[in-house]
């Protein structure tokens, strides 16, 4: 595993291994000029490649869910190896480095044609920038040869008063979503778009997350909290950066913002984390310690024609941008 540091003018310091793309420290000054780590991570190869929460990893060819492990495409039923949280080859693989910057780097991982059960061979692209607006940008480009499918995102886990500060709860969230995709009990996409109104989803304006995360509903009971996808209202689909969702710790006096090309986000609050996930410095990443912020395509889209496409087809060019932008209060 190789690391590469990206650094800007205002004491942001990201560091980016090889090895799944992966995101192991995000270092931000805080409202007193202390450099707090936003992210969960390990200090060791073995323990990204032994875990199984892909923290901070680039994750595909499909993040999220695809029911049954299997999608019709052209006619043709393809069957995966794997419908897990994040179906595809990337998370753990190692990536070619085309070009490195002291605030840019360039990594890419091609997926050979039936690469767990996957058509078609993708090459794919990201490049991380660290900007001197304090904005951690993704990039992402892809290509095939054969008809596919493809939904790339970063699965990074936050926690804004620092990777070792416990609870995510009171961190705030406002989310442009008044709808999201409901789930079944294998947290598997129903199809349906529901409203957030009246619900313990509805983020619409600043909410602390530990408000509502333990309501009487059904959908969280599923999740055991939040883990679902978010249908982001402004989407249109023209490819325009778009503010997603804004998160804020009120200790620290950080927050982020995201903004994205993509229709969706999926909020998952560390509703898997155990007191096996030991990370960086010793730190035990228990229960709801961390959160995500995916950008993505909606979970099982190859199964629901509804649902903005993830069709990949020869000549035609896979782009997706996601900025997560970072802010002392």
């Amino acid at each position: 595993m190789n690391l590469y540091t990206l650094r800007n003018a205002n004491g942001i310091t990201v560091r980016v291994s090889d090895l799944g793309a992966i995101v192991t420290e995000v270092l931000v000054p805080d409202r007193d000029g202390n450099l707090v780590d936003l992210v969960l991570g390990h200090d060791s190869l073995d323990a990204y490649l032994d875990g199984s929460t892909y923290f901070g990893a680039i994750v595909g060819r499909y993040a999220n869910r695809i029911a049954r492990g299997q999608f019709e495409l052209d006619g043709t039923t393809y069957e995966l190896a794997t419908f897990t949280v994040q179906s595809g080859p990337i998370p753990g693989s190692p990536f070619d480095v085309p070009g490195a910057g002291r605030a840019s780097l360039i990594l890419s991982y091609v997926s050979e044609d039936g690469e767990e059960g996957y058509p078609g061979r993708l090459d794919a692209e990201v490049t991380i920038t660290l900007t001197n607006g304090n904005e951690l940008k993704f990039d992402y480009e892809a290509s095939t040869d054969a008809p596919t499918v493809v939904n790339l995102t970063h699965h990074g886990y936050w926690n804004l008063a620092g990777h070792a500060s416990g609870s995510i709860l009171d961190h705030e969230l406002e989310l442009r979503a008044s709808r999201y995709t409901p789930v079944d009990k294998q947290l598997i996409a129903t199809g349906e778009l529901r409203h957030v109104e009246g619900t313990p989803f509805d983020f619409r304006t600043p909410t602390r997350i530990g408000d509502r995360i333990d309501a009487d509903d059904e959908q969280l009971r599923i999740g055991g909290g939040y883990d679902h996808n978010f249908v982001l209202d402004d989407w249109t689909g023209d490819g325009a950066l778009r503010l997603a969702a804004r998160l804020r710790d009120p200790a620290s006096g950080l927050a982020l913002e995201v903004l994205t090309t993509e229709p969706g986000l999926q909020l998952y609050s560390g509703n898997f984390l155990g007191d096996s996930a030991v990370g960086k410095g010793g730190a035990v990443y228990g229960y709801r310690t961390g959160l995500c912020l995916e950008t993505q395509h909606f979970p099982d889209s190859p199964n629901h024609p509804g649902f903005p496409s993830t069709v990949l087809r020869p000549g035609e060019k896979y782009e997706s941008e996601t900025v997560y932008r970072m802010r002392t209060e």
